[in-house]
């Protein structure tokens, strides 16, 4: 038997990346989230992937072996795992490429190699990792809120001080935000925190944002009024959620939407809506 998705409460869980597509185009939300409609291999998306875990790799060797050439060779060995786990994404961060480059598995590593360098440089003018011992890498972190929602995401690295100070750090592949929109690129990081004083009872001492694409670093310091007033806004957020769940979502123009992969089924491209999906019950 199926029921909507529109009976009970809706939705029991929220990540950062989820309450920005709602955020951006609820429309976007619900293709992805509902519909789970399949979405090309972004070239960008899975180079920046590949950079996340290398870093996560690298951090895991002895600290004095923590070097731009050995986390080089972390992307790569990322890189030839993916060729085998998932071949169409491999693909993707081939296109572009003349035959001569891509003809033997060497040259197409170092060509995807090559962007991902520019990035890793980049990370060790920001860091010195040999003076960093990393509390946890790739954290998955949830917590339920007083509400019944959950909260949860990844945390690319925590940072505890010997004090037992706590710093939460995002690595981000992409150019820093203009100014006026850095509190909107924290949003994410004081989801985090939330999450983080939720499971633990501490808030911690500091965000922080690398952003690799031209070096900038972007920190925060938050505290519990600052938290507090964020719950706020993912609860409004779940709110808003529920409320097109009945009402519908809507699509949200932007500059964005030229690198939407579901132009066919927004009006605003020309596309259909499809109808609303159905849930198996529990």
């Amino acid at each position: 038997m199926h029921r909507p998705y529109s009976e009970g409460v809706f939705p029991k869980t929220l990540s950062p990346s989820r309450a920005g597509d709602f955020l951006t185009c609820p429309l976007l939300y619900r293709l992805r989230v509902l519909d789970k409609l399949p979405e090309p291999p972004s070239a960008v998306a899975i180079r920046g992937t590949l950079v996340h875990a290398a870093l996560e790799d690298l951090f895991a060797l002895p600290a004095a072996e923590r070097s731009l050439e050995r986390a080089g060779e972390m992307f790569a060995a990322r890189f030839d795992e993916l060729t085998r786990s998932d071949p169409p994404a491999a693909r993707a961060l081939l296109d572009g490429l003349d035959e001569n480059t891509i003809a033997s598995p060497e040259t197409a590593a170092e060509a995807v190699l090559a962007p991902a360098r520019s990035l890793l440089e980049t990370y060790f003018t920001l860091e010195d990792p040999t003076r960093l011992d990393p509390h946890a890498r790739e954290l998955a972190v949830s917590a339920e809120l007083e509400s019944g929602l959950t909260v949860r995401g990844f945390i690319d690295r925590v940072d505890r001080a010997p004090d037992g100070r706590i710093r939460l750090v995002d690595y981000k592949t992409g150019r820093s935000p203009g100014s006026g929109f850095e509190s909107k690129a924290m949003f994410q990081m004081r989801f985090y925190a939330l999450v983080w004083w939720r499971m633990t009872g501490d808030i911690p001492t500091r965000l922080q944002l690398l952003y690799l694409k031209d070096g900038q670093v972007i920190h925060y310091d938050p505290n519990a009024e600052d938290l507090e007033a964020t719950e706020r806004k993912i609860l409004a957020i779940r709110e808003a959620i529920a409320k097109a769940m009945t009402a519908g979502f809507q699509p949200s123009p932007s500059g964005l939407c030229a690198y939407c992969s579901f132009h066919e089924f927004c009006p605003a491209q020309g596309g259909t809506i499809p109808p609303m999906p159905v849930a198996e019950r529990g």
